[in-house]
């Protein structure tokens, strides 16, 4: 039976879940997720679990920060004064923003503290630091 290794195109069915047990993604009632293993069109943790696979095959896996969305990265949090945010945004926790950096590029961002004086952004990815767990099923070699 043939196994996946480095360089084929595959299609999986996949659920990635926190340890608390919350879901953030799956591919339940879309198409199998297609990509090709090596391409790093996924996160490293991912892609070396289909390696080895057969059709068919269904796999639970855990996935490291080093090997997912990386570490939280201080340098990826901001302090900014509470005047530079447009009075007709609501602030909220959570609340995710996009911000234009100096060089003009722009910056996904989650609001995770408000003060009197200042907004505290996050840009880290929002699954950054965290342990994820996915149940993969390798549907089929393209």
């Amino acid at each position: 039976m043939r196994k996946a290794e480095q360089g084929d195109t595959v299609k999986v069915n996949f659920t990635g879940r926190l340890d608390d047990g919350t879901e953030f993604a799956n591919s339940n009632g879309d198409e199998p997720l297609e990509f090709t293993i090596g391409d790093g069109q996924l996160i490293p943790g991912f892609e070396k679990a289909t390696v080895g696979m057969t059709e068919g095959e269904r796999k639970t896996i855990r996935v490291e920060p080093s090997e997912g969305f990386g570490e939280k990265r201080p340098e990826m949090v901001s302090k900014v004064p509470r005047s530079a945010i447009p009075d007709h945004i609501e602030l909220t926790e959570g609340l995710p923003l996009q911000v234009t950096t100096p060089s003009g590029e722009p910056v996904r961002v989650v609001v995770t503290d408000i003060s009197d004086e200042e907004v505290t952004l996050d840009a880290n990815p929002p699954l950054a630091g965290l342990t994820l767990t996915f149940d993969i099923e390798l549907v089929a070699f393209v």
